[in-house]
């Protein structure tokens, strides 16, 4: 028979070990933090990514490299013979013999470097990529619902290896002397797609969910649209910018606002059949880069004052930024035309694009999850 316990008995020694307060938050918190650190990472190598393959369009470099050795092409030529090997190889196709015929190999290796400089960098991020997640994975440290999300920026970066690769070949078919600018196009597209999943993802991943349940609560879904319809603008408005660089269009029809003296340039449709002219001309092309740059102005500042009506600081002023970068964006356009696209101005148009991405997501963001905000009207 069990023994009677006595009423006035201690019975705290008995009970388990109360629960640390916050303890599953925290370590949840953890995995947040090292998954956004490595988002962020990730985010730097993008982006320098598409620097460097700027560059490297805008050197003429990016068909030196002839051949797509996803292994073996790491490593660079080592000898005298490996050099000749890669210069009779770029030789053999069309932009040697109809634009660089005479080149030394000294000139040649110039825009080899740049070429392997871009697959390299590429490699790098699928290294990056494959040891963050495994190591979160294997460490516990994935948060919750991220496994897939993580996995989708691993296989949008093996598209765009092989992607990259489909463009290249184009350029070495007969009578090519670059790559097909539609392809330059979804090659410039898809990067900037994953460079907005990452920066999205650094985003939630900056609170708590419990933080962002609540918040959404409060969110503005007129104005979450409305930064959604700047952003699909936004995006063509890349696309369109990629096909303007793939066929030099940004060097021809330097003056501002007229083309050639007109508002629109001469010959605007004279290729057929005539849905080329909006790939291969490029009056055309750069005609429509202004146009979408015009709508994407006036649409962003009609956003801007709507925005301006928002109860929340914090998202107030994410709009403000989107509307500064807006105007700058459109300033340097402009002034690059102008000056017939130099590589410097090139560059830095495109990193504006980079900026003004990410600045208007923010504005969505903040939309959709607005931040606390005090009594004052400040952030909490």
């Amino acid at each position: 028979m069990a023994e009677k316990r006595n009423i006035f008995e201690e019975v705290a020694e008995t009970q388990k070990p109360a629960a640390t307060p916050g303890g599953v938050s925290r370590d949840r918190g953890r995995g947040r933090r090292l998954m956004r650190a490595w988002l962020m990472g990730l985010f730097a190598l993008v982006v320098l990514m598409i620097a460097v393959g700027g560059l490297t369009r805008l050197t003429d470099s990016g068909l030196s490299i002839t051949e797509w050795a996803p292994l073996s092409g790491a490593i660079p030529p080592l000898s005298a013979e490996d050099w000749q090997a890669e210069f009779d190889a770029y030789r053999a196709i069309p932009e040697y013999e109809l634009q660089n015929r005479g080149m030394s190999l000294a000139e040649f290796k110039t825009i080899y470097w740049w070429e392997w400089g871009h697959r390299q960098l590429g490699r790098v991020i699928g290294l990056v990529w494959a040891f963050g997640f495994v190591g979160l994975l294997a460490t516990g440290n994935m948060p919750t619902g991220w496994t897939g999300r993580a996995a989708l920026l691993g296989a949008l970066g093996g598209l765009q290896g092989a992607i990259g690769w489909w463009m290249v070949s184009s350029g070495l078919a007969p009578g090519m002397l670059d790559v097909a600018s539609y392809r330059l196009a979804i090659h410039l597209g898809l990067a900037f797609v994953i460079l907005a999943l990452i920066a999205w993802y650094v985003m939630a991943l900056s609170r708590e969910e419990a933080a962002l349940m609540q918040a959404r609560r409060d969110g503005d879904r007129r104005l979450k649209g409305l930064a959604t319809g700047v952003l699909h603008l936004t995006f063509l408005q890349i696309l369109i910018g990629a096909l303007v660089a793939g066929i030099d269009a940004g060097r021809n029809f330097i003056d501002w606002p007229l083309m050639a003296g007109g508002f629109t340039p001469p010959d605007m449709w004279v290729l057929e059949p005539v849905w080329r002219n909006l790939f291969e001309n490029d009056g055309t092309v750069q005609f429509f880069h202004r146009i979408t740059g015009y709508l994407l102005f006036v649409f962003g500042l009609a956003v801007w004052w709507v925005a301006r009506g928002s109860a929340r600081l914090s998202t107030r002023r994410a709009f403000d930024w989107m509307a500064v970068m807006l105007f700058g964006q459109m300033v340097i356009g402009i002034i690059t035309v102008m000056q017939s696209a130099p590589w410097h101005l090139a560059i830095l148009h495109q990193f504006g694009a980079v900026v003004l991405i990410v600045l208007i997501l923010r504005a969505r963001f903040l939309s959709l999850y607005p931040l606390p905000q005090t009594v004052r009207g400040g952030g909490a």
